[in-house]
């Protein structure tokens, strides 16, 4: 009989001995020798990603309105047989489109490496023994476990099990769906109850629905930053076109030529375009990406990363990110009358070693450890741990007879005992405070009597030890000193809660979220806020809490692990998942650490704002300039009745301007000890006053070129333009610094940019290539002036840094 493929919908009504004849497999699984020769007929199990053609990317760099400009000015120049600015313009436009593209392809081929790391595991029976192996790897035949927090691999039919099963990502329906033997679950779906053993019916594009669901997306929204950038650009597109109307209309007035005016209209927006924007853009989220790569950090959602500079609430998910979440048992505590062995047996008979569960396999292994025998007994049923319910059960036979045992959470399984007297109640709950003052997690554990499954007595208590991890403790204090609050949420007790938050350095002000329920949203995100953290919440609260802080204006952070995380990590403006995180809360989170730590956690919060330093500078430098430029060259027409900078002068300008302006990406810059926020208000105006003072530079160098070097007005033009161009790079090296310029040392890819500039366009001006030559002497005084005037403005650029908050 000849394997073949199937739909899956074909599978539903066959009996599961049909199916696994179909698919030539049995319930121990596939042999290896099995899976590599479906992998040759199957292939692996994904589905391929079409790649856009690197031509056609490179080519769509000329498209776009910033683009079109530039193109309009470059035939503008062609149209008035300037040639050599044309070829100046074009040249422009193809630098900054490779520059652009070879960052953005070194991006994308990174983000492709790291995302392998996140590539789904799945549970898998192959010759005889369990193992994780990647989804990619699956083929039809194989026999599998899928448990709660799990995304489905595959196509697969159940075998046995119960799960609720969320197909909204395939479906759209929000409502679970509820599945069990024979029924058939897809690719892409995710387990929210239960756990089932499944035979795999298809992978890849053979499934159900025709693709696998992807954990990463490499899609880049628009950023806020972008957004802020764009908007700011666009302002001074208005100024610049404000100016050519006025000066369009005084032009009239004179008599002018018509290309005399499209020629200063298309000078003005050159002014105002932010030629080098996307490539800034660029170069800076390539720059990040590959420094937080370094540090164990995968962004998956870019403005996240850039949002984190805001953050100044970081929510913290108790168990496994400020524990280590390895659990072991540290001894048992008896009750009722029962034994320390009884208690470690009857908990062991509560867990399955299957499920992989942290609980589970602590208690499994400390059973062998002290050889806790219960060969007598057999599991019947067994319902996994539901964060709903915080407990597993299982039906027991015992020499004919069935009990019931369960263990969960002490505040869960003490209530559904009968019969406590007080005075054993009080000493549970005292040993229970005592434990949870020594930073222990308390299971308790409790058994059915007398053939009563509801007839529940208490058997005793098993103390879990869950460490905080080594580097929680230096990362709270860090985060703390720049700006951010830690928080922590967990569904532990309050004891424990304070614990674990006073041996992290959080503080001890625990609360339940119960407790201000009755209060008005407005009170209860006041005191959430003030709060250390939240005991006793379940899986909803947390992002109920993440809600509540940002109806505040807070940007909130948030780190998780499991699938009752997801929610709460999808919500706040950077979710941080763990290394050792389900898929669940991978798929929902915009920052995965791939290595095992949260110290890391504080790095990306820098890198963030350093990120936004650099994008400061070059939104101050942009702002500064387009009000030089286009205030100079307006007063200069009044002045003069000629444009005192030439469409060729303006192109070679951008050039110059834009090479320092890339090199911003990757300058040295100080990242602040607070939040930062972008204040467009505040930020334009301490722009306009630097702009002011350097279009009084600019009136200057006009009246020093007539008056004293008695330029003509072809080399004045010449002056006028070697004059911006070094002041172009003294201005990039004030405003990059929020004090003093002094007080930090360029990068050395700004250093090296700026300074070939200078050089380059001195022996420019010297030589009188593509422009008038000047004596060295006039040269000279252009640096000279320029680097004088530009530096001393760097005073009042301090106090009004300074006064505006920046």
């Amino acid at each position: 009989m000849e394997l073949r493929i199937k739909p899956t919908s074909e599978y539903k009504k066959t009996s599961i001995d049909e199916t696994l004849k179909l698919l030539e497999t049995t319930e121990s699984g596939l042999t290896g020798t099995d899976v590599k020769n479906r992998l040759g007929i199957f292939g692996h199990n994904a589905i391929e990603e079409k790649r856009g053609n690197p031509l056609l990317e490179f080519v769509r760099r000329y498209w776009g309105p910033m683009p079109w400009l530039l193109e309009l000015a470059m035939a503008l120049s062609f149209t008035l047989k300037h040639n050599i600015e044309g070829i100046i313009i074009f040249v422009l436009l193809t630098v900054n489109a490779i520059i652009g593209f070879m960052h953005s392809r070194g991006s994308q081929k990174a983000v492709e490496l790291l995302k392998q790391r996140l590539a789904i595991k799945a549970k898998v029976l192959r010759d005889g023994d369990w193992s994780m192996v990647d989804a990619g790897g699956i083929v039809p035949g194989d026999i599998i476990v899928v448990k709660l927090g799990d995304i489905v691999p595959a196509d697969a039919k159940i075998i046995s099990g119960d799960i609720s099963i969320d197909e909204s990502a395939l479906t759209g329906e929000s409502l679970p769906v509820e599945s069990r033997d024979l029924d058939t679950i897809y690719s892409g779906s995710v387990v929210r109850r239960g756990e089932a053993r499944c035979v795999v019916v298809n992978t890849g594009a053979n499934t159900y629905f025709g693709k696998t669901a992807e954990l990463v997306k490499i899609a880049k929204p628009k950023s806020h930053q972008e957004e802020i950038m764009l908007a700011i650009v666009k302002y001074m597109m208005y100024l610049g076109i404000a100016a050519s109307i006025i000066v369009a209309i005084y032009a009239f007035t004179i008599h002018e030529s018509i290309l005399l005016i499209l020629t200063f209209a298309v000078i003005f927006l050159m002014g105002a375009v932010p030629v080098a924007l996307p490539a800034v853009l660029t170069i800076v989220q390539a720059a990040t990406g590959m420094k937080l790569a370094e540090e164990g950090i995968l962004v998956t959602r870019l403005d996240s990363i850039e949002d984190a500079a805001s953050i100044s609430i970081l929510c913290l998910d108790k168990t496994g990110t400020i524990t280590q979440n390895k659990l072991s048992v540290a001894d048992s505590i008896p009750f009722s009358g029962y034994t320390k062995e009884d208690v470690v047996t009857i908990a062991n008979l509560a867990s399955r070693a299957e499920g992989m569960d942290l609980i589970d396999t602590a208690i499994i292994d400390y059973a062998k450890s002290i050889g806790a025998n219960h060969s007598s007994q057999k599991q019947i049923s067994y319902t996994p741990f539901n964060p709903s319910i915080k407990r597993t059960e299982a039906v027991i036979e015992n020499n004919g007879n069935q009990y019931k045992a369960i263990k969960g959470a002490a505040q869960i399984v003490i209530p559904m005992c009968v019969g406590i007297d007080k005075s054993v109640l009080d000493l549970a709950n005292k040993t229970i405070e005592n434990l949870s003052e020594k930073g222990y997690r308390t299971i308790a554990v409790a058994k059915s009597e007398d053939g009563d499954f509801d007839n529940m007595k208490l058997v005793g208590f098993l103390p879990l030890a869950d460490p905080p991890r080594p580097d929680s403790k230096t990362m709270i204090e860090e985060a703390r000193k720049l700006g951010v609050k830690s928080i922590m949420l967990t569904g532990d007790n309050i004891s424990i809660s304070k614990e674990i938050a006073q041996q992290v350095g959080i503080g001890d002000k625990i609360i339940r979220l119960k407790d201000i329920e009755g209060l008005s949203e407005d009170e209860q995100a006041k005191i959430a806020s003030e709060s250390d953290g939240f005991a006793e919440i379940y899986p909803e609260d947390k992002y109920k809490i993440v809600r509540l802080l940002q109806s505040r204006g807070l940007m909130v952070g948030m780190t998780g692990d499991g699938v009752n995380d997801a929610p709460a990590l999808k919500q706040a403006e950077m979710g941080i998942a763990v290394s050792n995180a389900t898929d669940v809360a991978k798929a929902s989170a915009s920052v995965v650490l791939t290595e095992p730590g949260v110290s890391v956690i504080v790095e990306a919060i820098k890198r963030s704002r350093e990120t936004y330093q650099r994008m400061l500078t070059w939104v101050i430098n942009k702002v500064t300039k387009v009000i030089q430029v286009v205030g100079l060259l307006t007063i200069g027409f009044f002045m003069m009745r000629e444009m005192v900078l030439s469409l060729l002068g303006m192109s070679l300008l951008v050039f110059a301007n834009d090479f320092v302006t890339m090199s911003l990406a990757t300058d040295n810059v100080k990242h602040t000890d607070n939040p930062n926020k972008w204040d467009v208000k505040n930020i334009t105006l301490a722009s306009l006053i630097i702009g002011a003072l350097l279009v009084v530079e600019g009136v200057i160098a006009i009246i020093g070129g007539v008056s004293y070097f008695h330029l003509s007005f072809p080399k004045l033009q010449t002056f006028i333009m070697l004059m911006l161009v070094f002041t172009s790079q003294f201005r990039v090296l004030i405003v990059r610094e929020r004090n003093f310029f002094w007080s930090s040392f360029p990068g050395k890819a700004l250093l090296a940019s700026s300074s070939g500039s200078i050089i380059a366009f001195i022996l420019l001006g010297v030589y009188g290539i593509f422009m008038p030559a000047l004596t060295l002497q006039q040269v000279m005084a252009a640096l000279g002036f320029s680097a004088v005037f530009t530096l001393a403005i760097d005073i009042p650029k301090y106090y009004s840094f300074k006064l505006f908050g920046l």
